[in-house]
C-alpha cells in the first residue's frame, strides 16, 4: 500500500515504520484544518498498511508544532471563523495517535505548544529534543486544553504536575519533561528522529503486532480518553465563544499582558457541568 500524497504532511515507509512529518515549516507547523485532515489520512494509512509495524510523528524544520494557526486573530478558536474549512470544528482531528493499533512515537524535534503538546501527548511515547519547549498554553490564550489531555497528562506525570502544567500553561524544557516522565528521553534535535525510528523499528520487528495492539488498547482504555474527549468538547466550545478566547490570542499577538474579561462564577460553573 503506497503512502498517501498530502498537502501539509509527508508520509513514507522507512523499513517498516511510517514516518509522518508535519510539513508547514514556514509556519512552524502551526495547526490548521488542512493539517488535521492530512494527519488523519496519514494515520489511516499507517493503521491499515500491513507493511507498517510502528509509527513516528515529527515536524519539518525547527518546530514540532507551534500550536494553532493564529492568522485569524481573535476568532481563531471560534467554531465559525468565517473561513469555511478552517473553523475550530474543522481543525479537530478525527483519528488520533491512540486510535492507531500500532505503537506511535512522537519525535518532538522542536517546540510543541498548545495542540502541538496535546497531539504529542496522544502518542504512546515521546522523545524530546534538548532544544524543545513543551507548553500546554491554553489558559494563557483564554482557552481550554483538549484532546483528552485532562485524562492523559495526570496518568503520565501525576495529578500535581498535571495541574501545574494545565492550569498555569507554563512552558517547560526537555530536561524537566524527562524528569516528569512526559518525555521518555531527551537528546539533541539532530538525532531525535533517528532515535525514534530505531526504537520504532525494534518494536516493529521484535514485538508481535496483535499483542502490541491489544496491550495498547488496554492502556488507553484505562485512561478513558474517549470519555474525556466527550466531556471536554462542549466545554471547549463554550470557552471558545467567550471574550477571553479573543483577548488571549490578541494579547499574545500584540505582545502585551492580557486583560481577562470573565470572573469565576460558581453558579455558571455548575450549569456548565450539569450540576
Amino acid at each position: 500500500m503506497a503512502p498517501p500524497s498530502l498537502d501539509t504532511v509527508l508520509a513514507e515507509n522507512r523499513d517498516g515504520v511510517a514516518l509522518v512529518t508535519m510539513n508547514r515549516p514556514e509556519n512552524l507547523n502551526a495547526w490548521n484544518a488542512q493539517l488535521a485532515h492530512d494527519l488523519d489520512a496519514a494515520l489511516g494509512w499507517a493503521s491499515t498498511d500491513p507493511a507498517v509495524g510502528a509509527v513516528v510523528i515529527t515536524g519539518a524544520g525547527r518546530a514540532f508544532c507551534a500550536g494553532a494557526d493564529l492568522s485569524a486573530g481573535g476568532t481563531t478558536f471560534s467554531r465559525n471563523t468565517g473561513r469555511q474549512g478552517d473553523s475550530s470544528a474543522d481543525r479537530t482531528p478525527r483519528r488520533l495517535p491512540w486510535d492507531v493499533p500500532k505503537p506511535v512515537i512522537a519525535a518532538v524535534n522542536g517546540h510543541a505548544v498548545g495542540v502541538g503538546a496535546t497531539y504529542a501527548l496522544a502518542c504512546d511515547i515521546r522523545l524530546v529534543a534538548d532544544e524543545a519547549k513543551i507548553g500546554f498554553v491554553f489558559t494563557r490564550r483564554g482557552m481550554l486544553p483538549e484532546l483528552a489531555s485532562h485524562a492523559i497528562l495526570p496518568a503520565v506525570v501525576g495529578f500535581s504536575s498535571a495541574a501545574d502544567l494545565l492550569l498555569s500553561g507554563r512552558p517547560i524544557g526537555a530536561a524537566e519533561a524527562a524528569a516528569l516522565g512526559l518525555a521518555s528521553a531527551a537528546g539533541p534535535a539532530a538525532g531525535i528522529v533517528d532515535r525514534a525510528l530505531a526504537q520504532a523499528q525494534d518494536m516493529a520487528v521484535n514485538a508481535a503486532p496483535m499483542s502490541m495492539a491489544i496491550a495498547k488498547r488496554l492502556l488507553w482504555e484505562r485512561i478513558g480518553v474517549k470519555e474525556m474527549m466527550a466531556r471536554e468538547q462542549p466545554l471547549f466550545d463554550w470557552v471558545a465563544e467567550q471574550p477571553d478566547s479573543v483577548e488571549g490570542v490578541e494579547s499574545f499577538l500584540e505582545k502585551r499582558d492580557p486583560a481577562w474579561k470573565l470572573a469565576v462564577d460558581e453558579t455558571q460553573l455548575d450549569q456548565l457541568f450539569g450540576r
